[in-house]
């Protein structure tokens, strides 16, 4: 919203002649870009973060799942632990 509101500042500048509503609708966009990439980067962080979160979840079910032993079957009985 902000990008649009400049973008429109910089063209009536541009129609009227005024160079300091231009300048001011330049410096909107660019706060409007540099806003847009904050929160592109806040999303991220977040993605990888739960991303991390799942794979500790995922390694941890592994292991739980694999028992005490590790997997390693049960020799004397001749059943496999898994």
């Amino acid at each position: 919203m902000d990008k649009a509101k400049g973008k429109a500042k910089e063209a009536a500048g541009a129609i009227t002649g005024d160079e300091d509503q231009k300048a001011e609708g330049r410096a909107q966009q660019r706060k409007a870009d540099a806003q847009e990439q904050a929160t592109q980067k806040e999303r991220t962080r977040q993605a990888k973060a739960e991303a991390d979160k799942a794979e500790k979840e995922r390694d941890r079910q592994e292991r739980k799942d694999k028992g005490l032993l590790g997997g390693v079957s049960d020799s004397l009985s001749g059943r496999d632990r898994r």
